[in-house]
């Protein structure tokens, strides 16, 4: 005699159930990849501000004493050997964010005393100056697919910074600012949208910000209730950054959206006074937060405040410090500092559980061909 629907139903859900119960999840491992190894002719190593650490790629600057000493690097492992970007005609630069293939940053022209919008393949030669030449400065934050982001301090409106878009060379830059702000920057891109931030003409207020490659597109993505937002990467559906408001005690909250202001989501500090979001594969979140002792910790979200998960928890005692930079799937990048104050590239490995990948999705796939035969 067949089974009903609702008696199938149940046999389904003991197995999954027992198949997740027989199967937990087990905690997540930390790899110290490399330690970042000091340049020739500086004094030490910092990582960059952007998304610097991904696929186990992390950019950064070598300096001494100054900021105007430095030099962009690109650091790979095993070893955590550098390599210079800084370009000739140029006395410093910073790399600010890697996509694991392609650098981007900015540097100090010394032709004309500017700032440039820079971003390299992995060498000083192979730098594409992004500069354009209606803006007096630029600078380059982010990278997907085909497109570059940053701004730029344009002439036409008394040096007022402007989001930017380019496609590859100094030629192809777009000016995103939108209508209703004074300045704008773009952060992060994934080939197709970008996104960033802008200062309100009325207020002068900072609201994270989205365009679909021009200025009238831009959706404003400022949640009600909260004061000032920024968003620093995008993927898929998701941008992530942070946001802070009267409810947060004013304190600055990692936050993802999906495309809207309404779909504005609060992820929580994970118990830390502050937190910052700072990557999203599209379905995970990461960043850090900062304790009372300005100490920083790395955490990893799914959307939700009640879904934060502490990377810190497993990483060893030698470091103090800990940033989640980017992620995709069970693998998150980013960085640490050791109690010597030395920089790491690090990686977290988060397992899941067997869920519908194991037993129970071999059931339920039993289930559908037999009742499609």
């Amino acid at each position: 005699m067949p089974r009903s629907r609702s008696s199938l139903c149940a046999v389904l859900s003991c197995v999954f159930g027992a198949a997740v119960l027989s199967s937990p999840v087990a905690a997540e491992t930390f790899t110290d990849l490399y330690t970042l190894s000091i340049p020739s002719g500086f004094a030490r190593a910092e990582p960059g501000l952007g998304e610097c650490a991904v696929n186990g790629q992390l950019v950064g600057i070598g300096l001494n004493a100054t900021i105007f000493t430095a030099h962009a690097q690109v650091w790979s492992g095993p070893s955590g050997s550098n390599v210079d970007l800084n370009p000739t005609g140029f006395s410093y630069s910073f790399a600010y964010g890697t996509t694991g293939t392609q650098q981007y940053g900015y540097g100090f022209n010394t032709a004309d005393s500017t700032y440039h919008a820079l971003m390299w393949s992995g060498t000083a030669a192979s730098v594409v100056d992004l500069a354009p030449t209606s803006f007096l400065n630029s600078y380059c934050y982010g990278a997907g697919g085909t497109q570059q982001v940053g701004q730029g301090d344009s002439v036409a409106t008394s040096q007022n910074y402007h989001a930017l878009l380019w496609t590859g060379s100094a030629a192809s830059y777009a000016d995103l600012n939108p209508t209703g702000f004074l300045q704008s920057a773009a952060t992060a891109t994934n080939g197709s949208h970008q996104t960033g931030y802008g200062f309100t003409t009325v207020g002068n207020v900072q609201h994270a910000l989205l365009w679909l490659g021009t200025a009238a597109s831009a959706i404003d993505l400022n949640p009600a209730g909260f004061t000032y937002s920024t968003t620093v990467a995008i993927a898929g559906n998701e941008e992530v950054g942070n946001g802070t408001a009267t409810s947060t005690g004013g304190q600055w909250h990692a936050m993802v959206w999906a495309g809207s202001a309404a779909s504005a989501v609060d992820l929580g500090t994970g118990g830390y006074v502050s937190s910052y979001g700072m990557g999203t594969d599209g379905i995970s979140q990461v960043g850090y937060g900062i304790d009372a002792s300005n100490h920083n910790h790395a955490l990893l979200w799914s959307g939700t405040a009640a879904s934060c998960v502490d990377l810190s928890a497993v990483v060893p005692s030698t470091f103090t410090d800990s940033y989640a930079i980017s992620v995709s799937g069970n693998t998150i990048y980013g960085y640490a500092i050791d109690t010597s104050g030395d920089y790491h590239a690090v990686s977290w490995a988060v397992p899941e559980p067997m869920g519908l990948t194991g037993l129970g999705g071999a059931v339920l796939a039993l289930f559908y061909r037999r009742r499609n035969k």
